[in-house]
């Protein structure tokens, strides 16, 4: 279906202007609706996957998360779906291949994506009722927000808690150091405006927000004059508007609603701030102090402004070869550039920040001065004019490229253009980049313009703050015993009617919680509104170089990938490979040192890197096969440039510029180490699923928890110099190893780009060799784990794992399809609602054999686990509706279906066939989820997930040690 371009206009708005922006193949249209003020973005494209989004500004002004609070509990029930959790009823009765709800520093915005119009319009309504007409119910509040409680919710003499879904969730977040760095350090870059608080959330502030408060913020805030929508696709919009119109707008008028963000005051000296973060007792401060400088900017919404903050932070910061990012990957004032380094352009004014982790509290002087003195020479040296171009080549490239692999891409555009809508500026110039970087082409050819960016904007910028975020061993302590102290005063000060309010309210609650509510009300797609398989993209194969070729509309963009099978490797090499994939395009090639190469990626592809991956037969997961994975893209012009940087690092990558390896090494083990509690819920799965399959070792030894700490002892190990010798060395002989294995290819472009990409192919690749040796394969594994790692935490994170079957067993299906069921009819309610955790689940994971059930930022531990085990017994014990197995396979099927950009597609299609996984597999595994009945989900829980078939795996904190040993759990340190 075309994108349609409707000239008739809903009465009910006023068309502000059309753009054609043909970079990206789409018609910017805005809208007004004329009685209320609301506006509308819409993006025109021939795309079935329609994106819905909804934004109202929201500026909070204290951090009790009022926001967050207020985005959770909007989607508990509204006017016309007056049913306890239509948000989470809707995931399960819907195609979608997006929904969420999102809270920003500035606003607050309900997003959802289908390609399926029924479902589209289904979700419009329920969206819009939830946004518009929310009922927000106390009970719900207390449930998302925040609530007081007794430890034992009907026993008054246990000890006062508090409990609730976002508290838990921030404080979760707010134990990693990165979010506590971010929100001090703009705390004082903005010291009078909204973004001085924590729009979600801090946990000690959570606490004191009321219920009147937030119906306060939804009532002021939550009106379509303070709302923004955006639409991509291609429904035309005047079917959208007449959707809102009919659905919200027409019920309302004209609000002066006054919600100014006004720029911050300018600081005219330099601030200097020391704080601390919690770190467990015993685990020792050396080196764990965070030190970051940060600017404060022009308006994010003013073109120019941003331009000329992304070219700067470019010039700075883009990679190795940029001169600030140089002086801070190779200084020995900390281990690793700060996460928190680059442009923020969120925010109405942007923020610029660079710094260091892994440092001292008292090295705080020396890095300003480093800092200042590489920003004074690159002033005093200027910046090649090659260097400027290959940045401006990054910025057109990164417009022009059709994202969508992990998230709508009509939504990735949405999401660059809300921002200036939120605070005045143009989203179409922001979407149309193509004139600015003309513009920006003539001006970067004056050699004083970058120098005099740098000077006006940072070196004679008063308005700056130098954050120490230092690690303090009491702190976590501290705050337990003010929260303990004060919940047993306020213990203390309770009535009876006090007590009697609590307990009542608990059991109302949970009598709320366990209620089945008539979700009839709620619109559905059902299995008729399945589409067919939906079709591959097909691929052609060339005999003579051993590519495959997938014509793709790409934008103008080339993709490639050189294919090897990975050689018969010794355990130790196999450990090797997730550092090696890593450096391969980090370190010098050839003739040119790792500053060289990292300039000529920067100026002729959009990156290159390499990957390993491996996989289980569709029969026998214990089977593996390997590959490893050269990958590039490039603008089309640069696609014979691209062929050769690939071939370049295949032959000539070397490993002998031992400081740089061991710089990168440092800065692996502190991404890792920060990816805990983010990820501490897919850590915990992988753990518990070690010992299940050679597939599932692999994980937690490469990527796992294993790999973590292992990235820590390797770390260490390099410290010495014969130690670093020694690793360079295994890396060298892997790569010479590797390189000399059979080869095929994979070329995804626009037709007219596949031939002379064939013809560069053949040419730029003759006389490399290639012998190939034997091929690698693992031993089978199969052990029973019951670990728990401590780590720094304020919540938990609990997984149980059984072996199960590979993709193509008959059974597999119904695993798949089971995931969803105890997901959707009993976890969520015990683990999220019941429990207070941020989410929890279980699923199938059939390329490694495994069931897993998990939480995610979870307060409680053994009671989780549980539940894990009570919701089999629900499965085994209770009468299950049809309706909800429909709605577990709607779930399945969503997932298989789910849309891919045009070259995530074609690349999908053939690791797919690399491994095995052919059309036919997968329409075969299709048809058996479709087919799967309620029996079978019994049938194949008691045969595959027997309670001594049980793995368990907990990330917590070293103050759950009892715990888990009184569990018998084997205690592992992160």
């Amino acid at each position: 279906m075309a994108a349609v371009t409707d000239n008739a206009i809903h009465p009910a708005f006023e068309k502000l202007r059309s753009h054609r922006i043909g970079t990206l193949n789409l018609e910017v249209e805005e809208y007004r609706h004329k009685k209320t003020g609301a506006r509308h973005l819409h993006l025109a494209a021939d795309n079935d996957e329609n994106v819905f989004f909804v934004a109202l500004r929201t500026f909070p002004m204290d951090s009790t998360g009022v926001a967050h609070i207020l985005e959770h509990t909007a989607l508990c029930g509204s006017e016309r779906y007056p049913v306890r959790d239509p948000f989470f009823m809707m995931i399960r009765r819907s195609l979608n291949t997006f929904m969420n709800a999102f809270t920003s520093s500035d606003w607050t915005a309900y997003p959802f994506a289908s390609m399926n119009r029924k479902d589209f319009d289904n979700l419009l309504s329920v969206y819009l009722d939830s946004v518009f007409f929310s009922k927000l119910d106390p009970l719900d509040f207390a449930q998302e927000g925040h609530r007081l409680e007794f430890d034992k919710p009907d026993d008054p003499s246990s000890d006062l808690v508090y409990r609730g879904v976002v508290y838990n969730e921030m404080k979760g977040a707010m134990s990693a150091p990165t979010s506590q760095l971010w929100q001090n350090l703009t705390s004082h870059l903005f010291p009078t405006t909204t973004y001085h608080y924590n729009s979600g959330g801090e946990p000690d502030h959570i606490v004191d927000l009321s219920y009147d408060d937030l119906v306060k913020f939804y009532r002021h805030h939550y009106h379509p004059s303070n709302a923004i929508f955006a639409t991509y696709g291609n429904i035309p919009a005047r079917e959208h508007h007449e959707k809102f119109e009919e659905l919200a707008l027409k019920r309302f008028d004209r609000l002066d609603i006054e919600l100014p963000v006004k720029d911050e005051k300018r600081m005219f000296a330099p601030v200097r701030v020391e704080q601390g973060y919690a770190v467990n007792e015993g685990e020792g401060t050396d080196n764990k102090t965070h030190i970051v400088m940060g600017w404060l900017l022009g308006h994010s919404f003013d073109l120019q402004e941003n331009l000329e903050g992304q070219l700067l932070s470019a010039v700075l910061l883009e990679n190795s070869a940029s001169p600030l990012m140089r002086a801070l990957e190779t200084t020995d004032l900390g281990h690793a550039p700060s996460p928190m380094c680059g442009l923020e352009d969120s925010n109405r004014e942007m923020t610029f920040v660079c710094g260091i982790e892994g440092s001292e509290p008292e090295r705080r002087a020396d890095l300003e001065q480093l800092i200042e003195s590489t920003l004074q020479k690159v002033v005093d040296d200027g910046v090649s004019q090659e260097r400027l171009e290959a940045i401006l080549h990054q910025l057109e490239l990164h417009q022009r490229e059709i994202a969508g692999d992990q998230f709508p891409y009509g939504l990735q555009l949405i999401m660059s253009a809300i921002a200036p809508m939120v605070h005045g500026g143009d989203p179409v110039e922001l979407l149309d980049l193509e004139p600015v970087l003309a513009t920006l082409r003539e001006k970067i050819k004056d050699p004083e313009y970058v120098p005099g960016l740098i000077r006006r904007k940072l070196l004679e910028n008063p308005h700056r703050v130098t954050l120490t975020l230092r690690p303090d061993e009491k702190l976590e302590g501290r705050r337990q015993q003010a929260i303990k102290e004060a919940l047993a005063r306020r213990k203390a000060e309770l009535s009876d009617d006090d007590i009697s309010h609590i307990v009542q309210r608990a059991q109302a609650l949970e009598e709320r919680q366990m209620r089945k509510d008539d979700d009839s009300i709620l619109p559905k797609v059902g299995l008729e509104d399945v589409p067919l398989q939906m079709p591959e993209p097909e691929g052609r194969y060339d005999a003579e170089t051993g590519a495959t070729i997938y014509s793709r509309g790409t934008n103008g963009l080339v993709y490639q990938q050189v294919v090897l099978p990975l050689p018969a490797l010794s355990k130790d090499e196999l450990l090797l490979l997730p550092y090696y994939t890593t450096l391969i395009s980090e370190v010098g090639c050839g003739e040119l040192d790792y500053l060289q190469m990292q300039d000529r990626i920067s100026a002729e592809s959009g990156g290159i890197g390499a990957s390993f991956t491996a996989k289980g037969q569709i029969d026998d997961v214990q089977a593996m096969t390997g590959y490893l994975i050269f990958s590039g893209k490039a603008l089309s012009r640069n696609s014979k440039a691209l062929t050769r940087l690939l071939k370049d690092v295949y032959t000539g990558a070397r490993f002998d510029e031992k400081e740089r390896v061991r710089e990168i090494i440092a800065q692996i083990r502190a991404r890792r180490e920060q990816a805990v509690t983010g990820s501490g819920h897919a850590l915990a799965m992988g753990a518990a699923a070690q010992g299940v399959s050679s597939g599932a070792w692999l994980s937690y030894r490469l990527g796992g928890l294993a790999g973590i700490r292992g990235t820590k002892e390797l770390d260490q190990q390099l410290k010495d110099e014969a130690g670093l010798a020694d690793f360079c060395g295994k890396l060298a002989a892997l790569h010479n190893r590797i390189r000399s294995q059979n080869r095929q290819f994979l070329l995804i472009g626009e037709d007219d780009q596949l031939s002379p990409m064939l013809d560069e192919l053949g040419t730029c690749w003759s006389g490399v060799s290639a012998e190939g040796e034997g091929n690698w394969s693992m031993e089978p594994v199969s052990y029973n784990t019951r670990e728990a790692w401590l780590t720094s935490t304020q919540v938990n994170f609990c997984a149980k794992a059984y072996p199960t079957v590979a993709v193509d067993h008959p059974d597999a299906a119904a695993l798949t399809v089971l995931g969803g069921f105890l997901r959707n009819g009993y976890l969520h309610r015990a683990i999220r609602e019941k429990g207070g955790a941020y989410g929890g689940g279980a699923g199938q994971d059939s390329v490694n054999g495994v069931f897993r059930f998990f939480s995610y930022r979870d307060p409680r531990l053994a009671e989780t686990l549980d539940d894990f085990d009570a919701a089999l017994n629900w499965l085994y014990s209770e009468a299950h509706e049809h309706q909800a197995l429909e709605e577990a396979i709607l779930g399945v099927i969503g997932q298989l279906d789910r849309p891919r950009s045009p070259a995530g597609a074609a690349r999908h299609a053939y690791h797919n066939k690399l491994f095995g996984r052919t059309p036919e597999q997968r329409a075969r595994f299709r048809e058996r989820v479709l087919g799967v009945t309620l029996d079978e989900l019994k049938r194949v829980a008691k045969t595959w997930l027997a309670p001594e078939k049980a793995n368990v795996a907990v990330v917590t904190s070293p103050d759950n040690r009892a715990v888990v040993e009184g569990l018998g759990m084997d205690i592992q340190e992160l």
